[in-house]
């Protein structure tokens, strides 16, 4: 019984892990995804790891969120079958390290060179600290901690029941 409740502890710890480490950003952050924005600026600084969200908050029927390639980014155009988000509250989850653009699709929005946004995604390890994502990385650090103490301290609780069930058995 002991050994199929720690399983259970450990699955639930390696998936709950991962999603700890995640970062959400805000695209735009309280401006959202809007015209009149340096995106490019609002990148400074920011690392975007595999399993991070990026959330673009916009008025639904004023903008759209298309995923598109470095080509199509440096001409503001969305080839044929680019899916186009148009929610007004769209999350993306990075899964692949690698270059990615996003733009609207609303004419004008692109070309007048506002509503663009290009990131690097990084492998989902960690990456030496700096100055810009170091209270973001030792929080995230606390966060594993805690969670590693938790699994601990479940642990060895499984355990004294374990030896409470051998005692009283045998």
């Amino acid at each position: 019984m002991a050994s199929a409740q720690f399983f259970s502890i450990l699955t639930t710890a390696a998936i709950l892990v991962p999603s700890i480490l995640a970062t959400e950003f805000l695209v735009g952050d309280e401006t959202g995804w809007d015209t009149n924005y340096d995106y490019k600026g609002w990148t400074r600084g920011k690392e975007f790891h595999v399993g991070d969200q990026l959330v673009f908050k916009y008025i639904p029927g004023a903008h759209t969120v298309n995923e598109v390639n470095g080509t199509d980014f440096q001409q503001c155009v969305a080839s044929a079958g680019i899916k186009s988000l148009t929610s007004g509250y769209d999350i993306i989850t990075l899964t692949t390290p690698g270059e990615k653009w996003y733009i609207c699709g609303i004419d004008g929005h692109c070309k007048a060179g506002e509503q663009k946004l290009a990131i690097t995604v990084l492998d989902q390890t960690v990456s030496p600290a700096t100055p810009s994502n170091l209270a973001t990385r030792e929080s995230d650090e606390a966060c594993v901690n805690a969670v590693v103490l938790s699994v601990s301290h479940i642990l060895m609780i499984l355990e004294t029941l374990r030896w409470q069930l051998t005692q009283s058995t045998g």
